[in-house]
């Protein structure tokens, strides 16, 4: 399984719309409104490092109201607490 982190800018006032068009996709485990450089982080996951890279780079990245991405491919996970 490969997984990465997408920090997600959107335009002004457009967090919900963004995060209404990522629930929709399975690929998605997890978003957070975030405040700072970037508006939201969500942690995408795949079945492999290629599909992985497709998700992100057609999906995400095309969405509507999405103005830049920017991506932390996982290296190694490991759960903390259960």
């Amino acid at each position: 399984m490969a997984s990465a982190y997408v920090l997600i800018n959107t335009e002004i006032g457009g967090e919900e719309d963004v995060i209404a068009q990522l629930k929709d996709m399975p690929e998605v485990e997890e978003v957070s409104v975030v405040y700072g450089v970037y508006d939201i982080v969500a942690k995408i996951t795949s079945e492999t490092m290629e599909l992985l890279k497709e998700n992100i780079t057609t999906k995400v990245r095309h969405l509507n109201k999405v103005r830049s991405t920017m991506t932390m491919i996982a290296a190694e996970s490991r759960v903390l607490k259960k």
